[in-house]
């Protein structure tokens, strides 16, 4: 095996650190773009990454709901009840199960909410546009392989701290 010189692993390890910041940069900015998109909209931040979620991958229940996101369930009743008032999603009954409540975006909903990322995403095609075929792949490949990791992490983060010793009284 090909020993790596500590130049090329420097080198390595600045890249990495560099590509971190970016993220975090990014990450940063996109939770602002939120705050400002959420604001137009009249909901809070976090009842607009719900509805994301909805849109995105269909109806849910609450339980569904709940689990994707690491809220609890007496939490996401309230984001749906804001979500439902505000005219974004609706209840309905499960047919198979009467006691089950699906929550389903509205009709029309992505009409109302795309021009709000109608600039972002033409800046975005843009961006994109000067990237190969090959590149985007790539892109979307570490974008879809993080996706699954900060679920992971998320939850880490919702768990109780670990009690380091006990103290005895």
């Amino acid at each position: 095996m090909a020993r790596v010189s500590s130049k090329a692993g420097d080198g390595r390890a600045a890249l990495l650190a560099s590509l971190e910041r970016e993220i975090r940069k990014l990450s940063a900015q996109s939770v602002l773009f939120s705050n400002a998109i959420s604001g137009r909209l009249g909901i809070n931040s976090s009842d607009l990454e719900c509805l994301d979620i909805v849109n995105l991958g269909g109806a849910a229940t609450a339980g569904q709901l709940a689990a994707a996101t690491g809220l609890s369930t007496g939490a996401i009743t309230g984001v749906i009840d804001r979500l439902e008032k505000a005219g974004y999603v609706r209840r309905r009954r499960d047919a198979k199960d009467r006691r089950r409540v699906i929550i389903e975006p509205m009709t029309g909903l992505e009409r109302k909410i795309a021009p709000m990322f109608a600039s972002l995403s033409q800046a975005m095609a843009r961006l994109w546009s000067t990237y190969s075929e090959d590149d985007l792949v790539l892109v979307r490949d570490w974008v879809a392989k993080s996706y699954p990791v900060m679920v992971e992490e998320t939850a880490k983060l919702r768990e109780p701290p670990a009690r380091v010793g006990r103290r005895r009284r």
